[in-house]
């Protein structure tokens, strides 16, 4: 090949791998939050932040009949105004549920445990789309993993001599095969 035409071919495979990767840099980042998350969900909830909090009821409170006086009342001293509904799951007992949030009273033990669910920020709305959970966006999904494996392969011909593929790099790829057998030997084993 002519070192015309090999110039040309290596200034297109450094522009398209510079662009890509500025391109899909905010896109990486968030699969990778995501992907972080994801591995430890047996660890912590990465979608949600769920709030428990335990009340002390006062006998004052005790109700000849549960109605919207006394649901009004038990929302104010948690800091809620609107209920959406409420049951009483047995004799004694009153659950409320509110927006993102519900107050579980027992008038027998004079206590009720108030659960308040928030989005975790940044995490959930990065796992809808690690998850494909927004319609339509596995289309777009298919193209960033295309231009992952664009990326790699740009990216291995950047450099040249001893630092690139013909050098060292060749020695890197094949210690970036070791993870992956290794984990998989094991996973076989067990």
């Amino acid at each position: 090949m002519p070192v015309k035409k090999f110039t040309k071919l290596r200034r297109l495979n450094i522009a398209t791998h510079r662009d890509l990767g500025y391109f899909f840099s905010t896109l990486i980042v968030v699969y990778c939050l995501s992907g972080l998350a994801l591995n430890h969900v047996d660890d912590w909830n990465p979608d949600f932040i769920i709030t428990k909090k335990d009340i002390k009821i006062s006998e004052a409170m005790l109700p000849g009949a549960v109605d919207k006086p006394l649901i009004d009342s038990l929302g104010r001293m948690v800091g809620e105004e609107k209920y959406k509904v409420y049951d009483v799951p047995t004799k004694g007992q009153v659950k409320i549920y509110y927006d993102n949030a519900s107050f579980h009273v027992n008038f027998d033990t004079h206590t009720g445990v108030y659960e308040k669910v928030a989005r975790r920020p940044l995490f959930y709305q990065s796992n809808l789309f690690h998850r494909n959970s927004v319609k339509g966006w596995r289309w777009f999904a298919d193209v960033f993993a295309v231009a992952l494996i664009l990326l790699n392969i740009t990216g291995l011909f950047i450099l040249k001599g001893k630092h690139g593929l013909g050098g060292r790099g060749k020695w890197w790829m094949a210690a970036g095969l070791l993870p992956p057998i290794i984990f998989y030997i094991i996973h076989e084993l067990s």
